[in-house]
């Protein structure tokens, strides 16, 4: 798939055409002083939470907002005191010389073309998870951070979590023994109606519908899509990449995985009587080589607690880690048959840790340090890429029905010509795919 803009896009937005996305602009040289001039695409619901996280920040300043909704762009123009410029198109804020770098928080179908385009731009980028909707996205998307020298973080916030990173030590350290098992769960009760059933109607007057539908085909507008009731329409978005991305990124970090060879889900609309596309009801496992086992559960038509703290759980020979960003606790385990008696592991408890927006504020943070010192960030667009793909193979494997063996380095499945198949997509024109 191409990621550039055909001739036809450009000749229908007019000026646009004299971007040059492409070719490697000027670039303003950053010294350790100088405030970051940040652009933000997609400005509602997390793009505002986003904001906040930056704005935490005093050494930047959010100088440009794009949304395909004026009345979501305007709300978050108010935070500014009216005074960033406001673009309806991404390519015209991505034309601006003095924009160093971007926020992409857009519906998840957006981010490869916006994220690619504000590389090739010679932004740099911070982008919400999940970073794609498909594999082969994804990896278009770490090709282009790579030529263009771009800092590309990815909003998977735990990974600026210091609770997050003292557990994966312990974890590393062999503290809770050989963990052969990780689990973690999004359980929300939306029985009986979820989202609802509601008819195609007339969009709002300040929102461009085609531009939000961008490269996915056309259709009506319908009030249970847009705002945010995209993550539940597997065209846009899912439910296990929109939570599990998060969870998996964490369980691979501390367990030290980078991807699975196997993956199978299973899972259906049982129980809730909405228009959604995706399962209220599914459940995803993942073998690795190492020999242990990831699962990730979406749970929405039963919300009680899976387990008794935390949200994420590593069962180890030594001991069991239950964590989310406020602390973890480690269970010792106890001598099970044939085995000599007593505690295997220290009991711990750590606590002290920061909520979510907190995290987030940390996470900008860190792109920004990284900004100024051209490192690597600490959700690296790989390592984005690798968390990312763990729910979009649990997707395909749950779309063809069948348990996948997956070639991590050829990024492709080695047993299902049709599941190969769905590691793309055809966009819709005039968005092209090359």
């Amino acid at each position: 798939m191409s990621h550039r803009i055909s001739r036809r896009t450009f000749t229908k937005a007019g000026a646009i055409a004299t971007l040059g996305l492409a070719a490697a602009p000027a670039r303003r040289v950053l010294g350790a002083n100088d405030r970051i001039r940040v652009g933000v695409i997609g400005t509602a619901n997390r793009g505002r939470q986003v904001m906040d996280g930056f704005l935490a920040h005093g050494d930047m300043e959010i100088v440009a907002l794009c949304d395909v909704s004026k009345s979501a762009m305007d709300g978050a123009n108010a935070k500014l005191d009216g005074k960033a410029a406001a673009f309806g198109d991404f390519r015209k804020l991505l034309e601006q010389k003095d924009i160093d770098a971007v926020v992409v928080a857009t519906p998840d179908h957006w981010h490869a073309i916006q994220t690619i385009a504000a590389c090739d731009a010679g932004k740099d980028v911070y982008c919400e998870k999940p970073l794609s909707i498909t594999v082969r996205e994804g990896r278009r998307m770490v090709e282009a951070a790579r030529r263009n020298n771009r800092v590309v973080q990815v909003g998977t916030q735990r990974r600026s979590s210091k609770i997050y990173a003292q557990a994966a030590e312990l974890v590393q350290a062999d503290k809770i023994g050989k963990v052969t098992l990780s689990r973690a769960f999004r359980a929300s009760n939306m029985y009986p109606n979820g989202m609802g059933k509601m008819q195609p109607s007339a969009p709002p007057a300040d929102l461009d519908w085609d531009m939000w539908l961008g490269p996915r085909p056309e259709r009506p507008f319908q009030a249970n899509i847009a705002p945010y009731r995209f993550r539940w329409w597997t065209l846009y978005s899912s439910q296990m990449a929109n939570w599990g991305v998060h969870y998996l990124d964490a369980i691979r970090w501390m367990t030290g995985e980078t991807a699975p060879k196997s993956i199978c889900a299973m899972g259906g609309k049982y129980a809730v009587d909405d228009d959604r596309t995706i399962p209220d009801t599914a459940q995803a496992m993942f073998q690795f080589a190492s020999g242990r086992l990831a699962v990730f559960g979406q749970y929405e038509a039963s919300g009680n607690p899976v387990f008794p703290r935390g949200e994420v759980e590593l069962r180890g020979t030594q001991g069991t880690l239950y964590i989310d960003e406020g602390g973890f606790e480690v269970e010792p385990e106890q001598a099970g048959q044939f085995q000599d008696p007593g505690p295997r592991a220290e009991a711990v408890k750590v606590g002290g840790g920061d909520d979510s927006a907190k995290c987030t504020a940390m996470h900008a943070r860190n792109f920004l340090d990284c900004v100024k010192s051209r490192e690597k960030p600490r959700a690296d667009v790989e390592i984005g890429h690798r968390s990312t793909s763990f729910s979009l193979l649990a997707n395909i494997s749950l779309a063809v029905g069948k348990r996948l063996e997956w070639d991590a380095e050829a990024e492709k499945f080695t047993n299902s010509d049709a599941a190969n198949a769905m590691l793309d997509y055809e966009y819709r024109k005039p968005w092209t795919l090359g």
